[in-house]
C-alpha cells in the first residue's frame, strides 16, 4: 500500500493541476459555476484536513505521556529534551538567519517602489502587536479539553509533559493510565491508516483549487521571489540533511525514502498536521522508537518549524524591500531574535506564518499591508515551507534517537498496520530502559 499511496498521491497532484487549469481556463471567472467548482475542490481537501486534524491532538497526547511514561526517569527525560531544544534553537538560528542571508543576497523586493497605503489591508484582516507576555502566559493551558479542541500543540504538550512525569512517580498506580495513553495512540493510528486513503483526492482537490484561482500565470508573475525562495529552501534541505547526515552517516538517505509520502502530503495541503500522523508511522518503520518519537516529535511541532521561520525572515525583509525601507544590521538582528520567540508554538496549519510576518511588521512599524504583497501566492511558498518542516522534525527525530544510541535496524513492513506497528513497539516497552539493559534490573519502580 505505502508505495502505492505514493503513486496515487503523484496522480492526484497532477490531474489537481491539470483540472484547475482547466476550470481557469474554460469556466468564467466571474461565474457561479467558477465559485461552485472552487467550493467543490475545496470541500475535498477540507474534509480531509478536518480528519485529520480530529487525529492529531488525542494522537499527540497519547504518544507524548506514553513517550514520557515509558522514559523510567527524569533524568533522561531531561536529557533527550535538552538534546532536543538544543537542536530546535540551533535549527531555528540556521534557517532565519540563512532566510536574512538569502534575501538580501537575492534583493527580490528591490525596485518595486511601493509606498505605504499602495496595497489594501482589507485581505490582511484585523492586526495585533505581539505581545511577549501574553504569549507566556498563553503556553500553560488552564483546560487540557479546550487545548485540544483548538489543537494547541504547545499547551497539549505542557499538560502531557505534567502527566508522564506523574504517571512515572506515581508507579504501578499510574499503569493502567498509561496503558489507556498507548491504546489512544494506536486507535488514533489506525484511524489515521482509513483517514490516509482519502489523500490522494484531498490533494487533487487542493490543487485544483489553488491553479483554478489564481492561475498558473501567477507563478511567471511572481517567479523571482517563488524561484529565490525555492533555492533558499534547497540551501536549508543540505544544510538539515548535511548535518544529519554526520549522525545517521549512510541511513539519511533511506530516511528521506521512508518520509517521502508525508513530505508529498504536507507539500500538496501546505499543512504540517497533515502529515503528522503519517510521519509518526513512517519514522516507526525508520527504526525510531515511539517512546522517542512521541516526545520529540510534538516538541518539534511547537518549537521546530524550520521552513516557517525561514520564510518568515525571507518575507519580513521582502516586504520591507519593496516599499524602500533600509533596515540596519541591528535591527534585522532584531527581527530575527523576535521570530525566533513568536514563531514558537504557532499552528502548524496553512498561513499560519503570515499571523507571524504580520504581527512582527506591526512591531517593527514597517507597513503592515505589505503581506498582500504575497498574500496570492502564499500557498505555493507555504508548500515548500511546510514540507521543509517535516524534513526538519525527521532529521531532528532521528539524530536525537541516534543520539542516545536507540536508532534501531530499519523495519521492511511497508504493509504492516499502524496498529500492528504500535503494537510491535509496545511488546519490546518494558524490555529496554533509556540505557539499553534488559529484564527487571532495567524496569523503573
Amino acid at each position: 500500500m505505502g508505495h502505492r499511496l505514493t503513486l496515487y498521491i503523484l496522480i492526484g497532484m497532477i490531474l489537481g493541476v491539470s483540472a484547475g487549469y482547466l476550470v481557469r481556463v474554460y469556466v468564467p471567472a466571474d461565474s457561479q459555476a467558477f465559485e461552485y467548482w472552487l467550493r467543490s475542490f475545496s470541500t475535498l481537501s477540507t474534509i480531509f484536513l478536518n480528519l485529520i486534524k480530529l487525529v492529531v491532538a488525542p494522537l499527540i497526547l497519547g504518544t507524548l505521556v506514553a513517550g514520557i511514561g515509558h522514559m523510567g526517569d527524569s533524568s533522561a527525560l531531561g536529557r533527550i529534551g535538552t538534546r532536543a531544544i538544543t537542536w530546535f534553537i540551533l535549527a531555528s538560528l540556521i534557517s532565519i538567519s540563512l532566510g536574512l542571508i538569502m534575501v538580501n543576497f537575492f534583493q527580490p523586493g528591490a525596485g518595486l517602489n511601493f509606498t505605504v497605503g499602495a496595497h489594501s489591508l482589507a485581505e490582511v484582516g484585523e492586526v495585533e502587536k505581539l505581545d511577549l507576555f501574553e504569549f507566556i502566559e498563553h503556553v500553560f493551558p488552564k483546560n487540557i479539553f479546550q487545548a485540544m479542541a483548538d489543537n494547541n500543540v504547545l499547551q497539549i504538550l505542557v499538560f502531557a509533559l505534567f502527566a508522564g512525569v506523574g504517571l512515572t512517580a506515581i508507579g504501578d498506580k499510574g499503569k493502567p493510565l498509561l496503558r489507556g495513553a498507548e491504546a489512544l495512540a494506536e486507535l488514533m493510528l489506525q484511524i489515521t491508516g482509513y483517514v490516509m486513503r482519502l489523500a490522494p483526492i484531498a490533494v487533487f482537490g487542493a490543487l485544483a483549487g489553488v491553479v483554478a484561482k489564481y492561475g498558473l500565470g501567477i507563478l511567471g508573475t511572481y517567479a523571482e521571489l517563488v524561484t529565490e525562495f525555492y533555492l533558499s529552501l534547497i540551501v536549508l534541505w543540505i544544510i538539515l540533511l548535511g548535518v544529519g547526515a554526520i549522525f545517521l552517516r549512510g541511513r539519511i538517505v533511506s530516511l528521506i525514502s521512508y518520509i517521502r509520502q508525508p513530505l508529498l502530503i504536507a507539500f500538496s495541503t501546505a499543512s504540517s498536521e497533515a502529515a503528522m500522523p503519517k510521519l509518526f508511522e513512517q519514522l516507526d518503520r525508520f527504526g525510531v522508537p515511539r517512546r522517542i518519537s512521541g516526545f520529540v516529535l510534538p516538541l518539534g511541532y511547537s518549537f521546530n518549524l524550520d521552513g516557517s521561520m525561514m520564510y518568515a525572515s525571507f518575507a519580513t525583509i521582502f516586504i520591507a524591500q519593496a516599499y524602500n525601507i533600509e533596515l540596519s544590521m541591528t535591527q534585522q538582528i532584531l527581527i530575527l531574535l523576535t521570530l525566533m520567540v513568536s514563531s514558537k508554538g504557532i499552528a502548524a496549519v496553512p498561513r499560519a506564518s503570515l499571523v507571524v510576518i504580520t504581527a512582527t511588521l506591526a512591531m517593527f512599524d514597517l507597513p503592515v499591508e505589505g503581506v498582500a504583497l504575497i498574500f496570492a501566492i502564499d500557498q505555493f511558498l507555504d508548500m515548500g515551507r511546510t514540507a521543509t518542516n517535516v524534513v526538519g522534525n525527521a532529521v531532528a527525530t532521528s539524530v536525537i534517537t541516534k543520539w542516545e544510541g536507540m536508532l534501531e535496524e530499519p523495519r521492511q513492513d511497508a504493509a504492516r498496520s499502524p496498529l500492528a506497528t504500535v503494537h510491535a513497539l509496545h511488546q519490546e516497552i518494558g524490555e529496554f530502559n533509556l540505557d539499553g539493559r534488559h529484564g527487571p534490573d532495567a524496569e523503573v519502580a
